[in-house]
């Protein structure tokens, strides 16, 4: 029904920068809102950052002023900007897309893309 695929990832240095990139197949404007959520080996799954249909923005504390969510309605694809990237941003990305059947949340999510910060 829905498909999320993720691209961008790969090996950086520390204070280097990448922009991930999701693709949908359906609009993302139908969307309530739109993530990004990332999984460390040994840790909980944590959201990143969020966009909502009526284009508000969260972060997570650990990447605000660093990460930047936005989206391109037009092309269906959903995208995140990291700069200055650190060590502790080494994870697994996963897009990740909300809807509602009716009161019932519904949550779709990509395949994931590895980012590694090292130098």
């Amino acid at each position: 029904q829905v498909q999320l695929v993720e691209s961008g990832g790969g090996l950086v240095q520390p204070g280097g920068s990448l922009r991930l990139s999701c693709a949908a197949s359906g609009s993302i404007f139908s969307f309530s809102a739109m993530n990004w959520y990332r999984q460390a080996p040994g840790k909980e799954r944590e959201m990143v950052a969020q966009i909502t249909r009526g284009s508000s923005t969260n972060y997570a504390d650990s990447v605000k002023g660093r990460f930047t969510i936005s989206r391109d309605n037009g092309k269906n694809t959903l995208y995140l900007q990291m700069n200055n990237l650190k060590p502790e941003d080494t994870a697994v990305y996963y897009c990740s897309a909300l809807t509602y059947n009716g009161p019932t949340p519904y949550r779709y999510w990509g395949q994931g893309t590895q980012v590694t910060v090292s130098s």
